[in-house]
C-alpha cells in the first residue's frame, strides 16, 4: 500500500452534520471529519458542497502524514477502493441526480479517485450496513425524521423523510413546533396554561409570548436546528409534570410508530423475528418517547427485535462499505 491508498472512505451525510471517516480493511478509522449539514434541501447545493467536501478533507487532515496533508496539490491523487455516502435529502431520482453530481464534483475538488461508489440515501445506507442486508427496519428521530426497512425479498420500503415543512413528524424540530404551538394556544385561552411558556422564553431569552411571536417569523432567529433544541425543553417540563408536554411526547412516539407500522406491513414484516433499530437524538435521550415507541412495537410485532444499540449511523455506512468490497 502506497501512501495515496486508503481503501474505504464512509460519509453519514445527516441532517444536522455531516461526518467523514477513512477506514483500512482491518476496521481501523484512519482520519475522522465533521461538518455542517449537507442536505441540499435546507441549505443550497452550493452550501450542501461546502459541508461535505469541508468534512472530507478534513478526515484527509487527520488520515494523512503531515507532509502528505495538501495532497490535492501534488498530481497522485488519492487512491480509494470504496466511498459510500449517505447523504438525507436523497429521497427521489431527482435528488439522486443532484446528489450524486454534487458527491462528484466534490471528489474531483479533492483529487480522490474511487473504484467503487455507493451514494445513498442516508437511512438506507445505515439500515442495509447494520442488518447487512437481512429484513429489518431502521427508525431515525433527530432532527428530522424518517423510517426505512428492507423486506425478506430485498425489497425497500421508505415512510417520512420529507423535510420540516411537510413532515419529519415525531422529530426534534417536530417536537419543538408543537410545544411553540402550544404556547400560543394557551396565551389565546385555547388550551391549559403550560410550564413550556417559562421554560422556553427563558431559553430564548426573551420576555413573553409576542415576543415569541417575532422571534418565530424572524428569518435571522428561527432555524430549523434551533426549534429542534426547543424538544429538549419539552421533555424537561414533561418530568416536571406538565401534561401538554407529556402529551406532545406521546404524540411524538405515536408518528414514529405509525412510521415503522408503515414499514412493516409494506414488507410483511409483522410476523417475522426481525431488527428494529431506533437511532437519532429524539430516541437516545427522551425516554418517555423511547419506551412507549417500544411498548407499541412489541405489542404490535411480538417477534420484533428491537435494538437500542447506541451505534451511530457512520458505523452503518462503515459496514456497507466493507461488505462491498468484499463481495467485488
Amino acid at each position: 500500500m502506497n501512501q495515496w491508498h486508503i481503501p474505504l472512505l464512509a460519509v453519514d451525510g445527516g441532517g444536522t452534520k455531516s461526518l467523514a471517516m477513512f477506514v483500512n480493511y482491518n476496521q481501523q478509522v484512519l482520519g475522522t471529519g465533521m461538518a455542517g449539514s449537507c442536505n441540499y434541501h435546507g441549505k443550497g447545493v452550493e452550501s450542501a458542497t461546502y459541508e461535505l467536501k469541508l468534512a472530507i478533507q478534513r478526515a484527509i487532515n487527520e488520515a494523512m502524514p503531515t507532509q502528505v496533508q495538501n495532497h490535492s496539490q501534488i498530481n497522485a491523487p488519492l487512491q480509494v477502493d470504496c466511498a459510500v455516502f449517505g447523504i438525507a435529502g436523497l429521497d427521489t431520482s431527482y435528488d439522486r441526480a443532484i446528489i450524486v453530481k454534487l458527491v462528484n464534483q466534490v471528489l474531483f475538488d479533492l483529487n480522490i479517485q474511487i473504484k467503487k461508489l455507493i451514494v445513498e440515501n442516508d437511512c438506507v445506507a445505515a439500515l442495509l450496513g447494520a442488518t447487512r442486508g437481512k429484513p429489518g427496519i431502521l427508525a431515525i428521530a433527530g432532527t428530522g425524521s424518517i423510517v426505512c426497512g428492507i423486506g425478506k425479498d430485498g425489497k425497500r420500503s421508505r415512510v417520512g423523510g420529507w423535510g420540516h415543512l411537510v413532515g419529519d413528524e415525531g422529530s426534534g424540530y417536530w417536537i419543538g413546533k408543537q410545544a411553540l404551538t402550544a404556547i400560543f394556544q394557551a396565551s389565546d385561552g385555547r388550551s391549559d396554561a403550560t410550564l413550556l411558556a417559562e421554560e422556553v422564553l427563558t431559553y430564548l431569552q426573551i420576555e413573553d409570548v409576542e415576543q415569541l411571536f417575532h422571534w418565530v417569523y424572524n428569518e435571522k432567529t428561527y432555524s430549523v436546528d434551533r426549534v429542534g433544541e426547543l424538544s429538549r425543553l419539552v421533555s424537561r417540563a414533561a418530568h416536571k409534570g406538565d401534561q401538554t408536554a407529556h402529551r406532545i411526547l406521546e404524540r411524538a412516539a405515536d408518528e414514529l410508530f405509525a412510521g415503522i407500522k408503515t414499514v412493516m406491513d409494506q414488507l410483511d414484516l409483522q410476523e417475522l423475528a426481525c431488527q428494529v433499530i431506533l437511532q437519532g437524538g429524539v430516541l437516545k435521550h427522551e425516554p418517555l418517547v423511547r419506551q412507549r415507541l417500544i411498548q407499541s412495537i412489541s405489542e404490535y410485532a411480538p417477534q420484533a427485535i428491537v435494538d437500542e444499540n447506541e451505534q451511530e449511523p457512520i458505523q452503518g455506512v462503515i459496514a456497507m462499505g466493507l461488505v462491498a468490497m468484499s463481495s467485488s
